[in-house]
């Protein structure tokens, strides 16, 4: 008897590149790798999309789109490319107006795309319909998806396959097109047999020839078993990766799914050696790039709280340019209470960030003294309906805090149109106005700007970013150095913040925070903090400026999202203590208004 054939999307240079590297990866570097892989008999290749559209602008300095095209001439005509969407969020990590959700469609077809993947985090149908209807329109293969994890302990009513079911049957009464259905595991926390039975009920309910795919992450170790589950309970296709960027936070191993199938009734009908080739082509590819230990490390903890293995090391890298890393524990065990508190949308972007950012003010503010304002737009349904109501008490305080009330609308009915907007700011600024322009504006905003005035700062984290010429030279001022040597003191800079360093006689080394300086005059006044660690974007305001209450007065990206801090006051601004580039901790002094 034959064996039936799982097909699979190979999500190495899209989700293994997110979830290892926080999404920061040189087209250059791995294209080689996407030959090979081509040439092992690779059919359906994850190209962009997600994270990896907006990481090539803020951390690259490359075009999102130039690498999609650089893709599809790799790949040649007969490939299948994948990306993936957010709903009515698209590729942005907030929501995107009408306009700009149809030129999202229009300019992944016009760059060689094949299929959109498009889930909402919510599991909000409405925000699946129109996306889904301009996914279709434009000509790709639309495969929705339904969002899934497990929920903390003692907690239920959503995430159950009698849930899963019921927004399934939603999908299929709105009569949204699509090519495909995913079941989407973004933090790897699904129990296997509620996999099985979610797969099983979703194959009864679906046309006979629907194509069920599954999606999920290894994070706490369950990967290959979760995609037996869903191949036993009719799964037609699953998501694998290649090393060095397989299992870990990423989706299981292609070898080990293949080794996994002998002796069943399935097979992924490929060549061991052709992939062996592929992978070790990919590990070149890749030896020059910090691999962030916790990337490749099972945890299981994460069942508990769940964390997707796309965000993961994004927030822990961000944890590390902030020097809090030491609180990472903490926070992951604070998000088992922010996420049952907060309505149980499924923990992937953004809501996953919202979590975390949550989590996260929780640990070092105090439990609900601040609410992210993301978080708390979420529990009040400005990003559409969670499954179950949040708790009463976070809405209220939530609602207090931002001042503002309940929604319970379609949030699409409260965005201006964004090509308008987006259009005037290339014309002040000179810059030639084309879809791809209006798209990178609209979705990147001020670090989309930065990248089409030549400003863009990379930031992609690799062992040897020292020249080789330099790293012989200190090699060899270190032979000429004396053997033995007494005790050194030195004052060094990291991230704008002093530091006193030791150097021992033995080669031991201390390093303690230096004094601040004094500041050359006490300014009174209302002080402005920073909400929470991050890098400073943007300064939208100067010394002198008369703001508003509630005015926006600088831009922050924290955990892999950009937020505004506003003017708690209105007056002028006496003092402005940091600048675009500054990395800053939660209360750190950012203005002075008096």
């Amino acid at each position: 008897m034959s064996k039936k054939v799982i097909q699979f999307m190979d999500t190495s240079f899209r989700d293994g590149f997110q979830s290892v590297f926080g999404a920061r990866v040189f087209t250059d570097d791995f294209m080689p790798a996407v030959k090979a892989s081509v040439d092992a008999g690779i059919t359906n290749i994850e190209a962009g999309g997600g994270a990896r559209f907006q990481s090539l602008f803020f951390y690259c300095g490359e075009s999102a789109f130039d690498m999609m095209d650089r893709f599809r001439t790799e790949v040649g005509p007969d490939v299948a490319l994948q990306t993936l969407a957010r709903g009515i969020n698209v590729v942005a990590l907030s929501q995107c107006p009408r306009d700009i959700i149809d030129l999202h469609a229009k300019m992944f077809k016009k760059h060689g795309m094949t299929t959109i993947r498009n889930f909402d985090a919510l599991n909000d149908v409405r925000n699946l319909e129109y996306s889904g209807e301009r996914i279709a329109h434009h000509g790709l293969n639309h495969q929705i998806v339904v969002s899934m994890m497990e929920l903390p302990p003692g907690c239920s009513g959503a995430h159950s396959p009698e849930f899963y079911m019921d927004r399934l049957q939603q999908i299929l009464d709105a009569d949204i097109p699509f090519h495909s259905i995913c079941f989407k595991d973004a933090s790897g926390t699904s129990n296997p047999t509620k996999v099985y039975k979610t797969l099983k009920a979703a194959r009864k309910i679906v046309p006979k020839d629907t194509i069920l795919w599954f999606h999920t992450h290894d994070t706490a170790g369950l990967g290959i078993s979760q995609n037996m589950a869903a191949i036993e309970g009719g799964a037609t296709g699953v998501d694998l990766a290649k090393s060095p960027v397989s299992g870990g936070t990423c989706q299981p191993d292609i070898l080990s799914m293949m080794h996994a199938l002998k002796g069943t009734d399935y097979t992924l009908d490929l060549d061991y050696e052709k992939i062996i080739v592929a992978s070790d082509t990919f590990e070149e590819a890749m030896k020059e790039y910090f691999f962030p230990p916790e990337a490749k490390m099972v945890s299981p903890k994460v069942t508990l709280s769940p964390m997707p293995g796309g965000a993961l090391t994004a927030n822990t890298m961000m944890m590390r340019d902030t020097g809090t890393l030491h609180l990472y524990g903490d926070v992951i065990k604070e998000m088992s209470e922010v996420v049952a508190r907060g309505g149980f949308g499924t923990s992937v972007t953004p809501v996953s960030q919202f979590y975390f950012q949550q989590a996260y003010l929780n640990v070092t503010q105090g439990k609900w003294k601040k609410i992210n304002p993301s978080y708390g737009n979420m529990v009040l349904g400005y990003f559409g309906r969670t499954p179950v109501p949040a708790d009463p008490e976070i809405i209220k305080i939530a609602s207090e805090q931002l001042e503002k009330p309940v929604f319970t609308e379609d949030p699409l009915d409260i965005l201006e149109p964004g090509i308008p907007k987006a259009t005037k700011i290339l014309q002040e600024n000179n810059l030639p106005v084309n879809d791809e322009n209006i798209f990178i504006i609209a979705s990147c905003e001020q670090k989309g700007l930065d990248f089409l005035q030549g400003n863009a700062v990379t930031n992609v984290r690799k062992i040897t970013d020292e020249p080789a010429a330099n790293k012989k030279a200190a090699k060899s001022a270190k032979a000429a150095a004396p053997a033995a040597i007494g005790p050194r003191d030195y004052t060094i800079t990291v991230n704008n913040r002093p530091y006193n360093v030791t150097v021992s006689e033995g080669g031991g080394v201390q390093a303690s925070p230096a004094a601040a300086a004094a500041p050359a005059a006490a300014v009174e006044g209302t002080d402005v903090e920073a909400p929470t660690p991050g890098n400073i974007v943007k300064v939208l305001v100067e010394v002198g400026s008369t703001v508003a209450n509630n005015q926006p007065l600088v831009v922050m990206e924290a955990m892999k999202m950009e937020s505004e801090v506003k003017s708690p006051c209105a007056g002028k601004i006496l003092a402005v203590h940091i600048a675009a580039g500054d990395t800053v901790q939660s209360s750190d002094l950012l203005f002075t208004i008096g």
